[in-house]
């Protein structure tokens, strides 16, 4: 009974132990089928919403690899399905306007480009508008702001204590949604650095348009606070934007094409690719504005100009491209001169092109080193078309300069870059074609290079020459090469010295500017003959120290002069400006114009003169006078000529004129003042 009892359980017990194993079975499989579920829904759910910020958009291997861009997005199927229809809507749209011939831009991507209009230069927007950075585009591209992702965009701030007052920015959305909100941070660098805001804000949609790959274009607003900005860069930062639905949210490329502020295009960043395309926004705000007289250094922290009226500033030289700037040339509607800045602070050739509305500044060469130039004088653009200037530089071995210390300069050729180039902003290539050996060459070259009609060049230079009193030197091309020879020397005497300006006459002659004389130089049996053609005396009718020689169509010649004079036993100074005109091989010395704006103003200064193709003449400088405390001195602009005349606070230092062939417009520089205090180029307009 014992053993049988035994084996009567232990058939039992095997009997329950295989049910616990079959449920334990069971319930396993049941765990696995349910896990299996809530992974899938779990995927699905990542999927819909674009995963998270760790995913790897530059490989796309991540957990779910969705392109950071709208087009890219708009190429995927989980996308493109629900895009498709808004797609097709907006063809639909599109091909209707072809028919009826009414194809317009889209409201919403034509307001910055009003502001634009309205504005007409490159300078803060008006009617509140700090910054702007070009319309919205809609057909390109944008990126992604929510699910982690932050772009960045820089903007400028041209003048202290500018409150911000909100942004609008174009964005791409799913049909039928609508932005919420975002968190907006203006910070002091992409995505960083000091924070002066960072908050929640709620945004306004209108002006939505569908665009080629089924999204809504529309125009945000939304209104934030931010008092007291330092003018400088910052940067506006969207990320966190939210709608209802969970979709994705994109902030319109537009690369900052067709924008109207100082600084613009903006940079850009994307928290996770790094440097992208910039964005169409606008940053919302005023500058609270001071009425300040400018001190006698005129610097920037006292910005003696505004542009306004017939006056407009349409270049302030930044630190960066720096200061000093020279006189300008004209050629097909484009400006060009030159300074001491550059990308090694030795000197800086540019460009200034008008595109539409705005001057476009272009840097085309900085000079290296000193063997090649530094200090560059202004250039001429040569019958080929390249650029030709004189500057610092060259030899210092050959006792020039004082003492023997100094470069004795030489002359330069800048010619374009091949077609092939292909970078964004490619520099000029530079030929040196003559270095001044010092002695009894010419050397510290000065002015402008001229060129005759057989393509021979010309300059003057202050020093060297046979006698010391400088000289005016010829350089003649060759198979390639120049070869130079020195064409006259003065004397110092009654041919005067240090020869500072020269043109090429309607003659075929040289005419120029040596200490108080006006001379002319006759080739005659391969050598150069010098006539004096007047000897300034420093009288009230023709002043002394003549500057800036310029000859008319009927071969007339204008300079100006400055009248040193004593009043009520104080030093004053008037500028005269006076005609040389032919007649039977005499020229006769007429005064056209005695500029003395008022006996009790401290100085007059006149450095510039011009003519336009119809002989009109323009006359500029500045003048200071001290106030009534004499602890300071106003700064004022002027111009005299067929524009007028003009006295205003916008700029300091007006010289280096340039007249358009048709007279309707007259550009100078500013060796002071300007937003940043390193000088302005200006036009003058009826």
């Amino acid at each position: 009974m014992h053993i049988t009892s035994r084996f009567h359980h232990s058939h039992i017990d095997k009997h329950r132990n295989l049910d616990n194993l079959l449920l334990t079975m069971l319930l396993f499989l049941l765990f696995l089928i349910l896990m299996a579920v809530f992974l899938v829904l779990t995927a699905q759910k990542a999927e819909a919403q674009l995963g998270s910020a760790s995913t790897n958009f530059s490989t796309g291997v991540g957990q779910n690899a969705v392109p950071p861009t709208a087009v890219q997005a708009a190429k995927m199927p989980q996308f493109a399905s629900k895009l498709a229809g808004a797609a097709r809507q907006a063809q639909t749209t599109q091909n209707a306007s072809r028919v009826n011939h009414s194809a317009r831009a889209p409201a919403s991507y034509k307001n910055a480009a009003a502001a634009r209009k309205a504005n007409g230069r490159v300078s803060p927007p008006d009617n509140g508008l700090l910054y702007e950075n070009g319309p919205i585009n809609g057909t390109t591209d944008a990126w992604t702001i929510n699910y982690g992702f932050v772009v960045s965009d820089a903007f400028t701030v041209q003048q202290d204590q500018s409150s911000v007052t909100g942004m609008t920015f174009g964005a791409w959305l799913f049909l039928g949604d609508t932005l919420q909100s975002s968190e907006v941070s203006i910070t002091s660098q992409e995505n960083g650095g000091t924070v002066y805001f960072d908050q929640v804000v709620n945004f306004t949609q209108s002006g939505c348009v569908g665009n080629q790959y089924g999204y809504n274009v529309c125009t945000e607003a939304g209104s934030f606070s931010i008092s007291n900005l330092a003018s400088g860069t910052y940067w506006v930062n969207l990320q966190n934007a939210i709608v209802d639905t969970g979709d994705p949210i994109y902030w319109d490329e537009n690369s900052g094409v067709g924008c109207n502020s100082p600084g613009c295009p903006s940079q850009a960043s994307e928290n996770w690719d790094g440097t992208i395309p910039s964005e169409a926004f606008t940053i919302l705000g005023e500058t609270t504005t001071t009425t300040t007289t400018c001190d006698y250094d005129c610097g920037p922290e006292l910005p003696c100009y505004d542009s306004g009226g017939n006056v407009e500033v349409i270049h302030d030289f930044t630190g960066e491209e720096g200061n000093f700037p020279s006189q300008l040339t004209l050629d097909n509607g484009s400006i060009y001169g030159t300074n001491r800045g550059g990308a090694y602070s030795l000197g800086l050739v540019y460009k200034l092109v008008r595109k539409a509305q705005q001057w476009l500044f272009a840097p085309l060469y900085s000079f290296t080193d000193q063997s090649n130039g530094f200090e560059p004088d202004g250039v001429t653009v040569g019958p080929d078309h390249s650029l030709y200037g004189i500057s610092n530089g060259g030899l210092d071995q050959n006792g020039c300069g004082y003492l023997g210390s100094d470069y004795c300069g030489l002359v330069y050729k800048l010619t374009p870059p091949p077609s092939a180039c292909d970078e964004a902003l490619c520099s000029w290539n530079e030929t040196v074609l003559y270095r001044f050996t010092g002695g009894s060459d010419a050397w510290q070259p000065s002015g402008k290079v001229v060129f005759d009609s057989a393509g021979n060049l010309y300059g003057a230079a202050v020093s060297g020459g046979s006698y010391g009193h400088g000289a005016i030197y010829e350089l003649i091309p060759s198979r390639g090469s120049w070869s130079e020879r020195l064409i006259y020397s003065f004397t110092g005497s009654l041919d005067g010295g240090g020869p500072t300006s020269l043109l090429v006459g309607n003659d075929g002659n040289l005419y120029g500017l040596a200490g108080n004389v006006v001379f002319q130089l006759v080739p005659s049996g391969g050598q150069w003959q010098a006539n004096v053609l007047h000897t300034f005396q420093n009288s009230q009718l023709d002043g002394s120290e003549p500057q800036s020689l310029v000859q008319d169509n009927t071969g007339n010649l204008y300079g100006i002069s400055t009248w040193y004079y004593q009043y009520n036993g104080s030093d004053r100074t008037a500028a005269v400006e006076w005609e040389l005109s032919p007649s039977q091989g005499q020229w006769t010395f007429i005064q056209v114009r005695f500029v003395q704006t008022d006996p009790f103003w401290y100085n007059d200064s006149f450095s510039g003169l011009a003519i336009n193709g119809g002989g009109q003449t323009y006359v500029a400088g500045n003048t200071r006078v001290y106030d009534f405390c004499d602890l300071y001195i106003h700064c004022y602009f002027y111009v005299d000529g067929p524009l007028g005349v003009t006295y205003t606070d916008v700029v300091f230092d007006a010289f280096g004129l340039a007249a358009n062939p048709l007279g309707d417009r007259l550009y100078g520089v500013t060796g002071d003042c300007g937003e940043y205090g390193a000088g302005t180029i200006w036009q003058l307009s009826p």
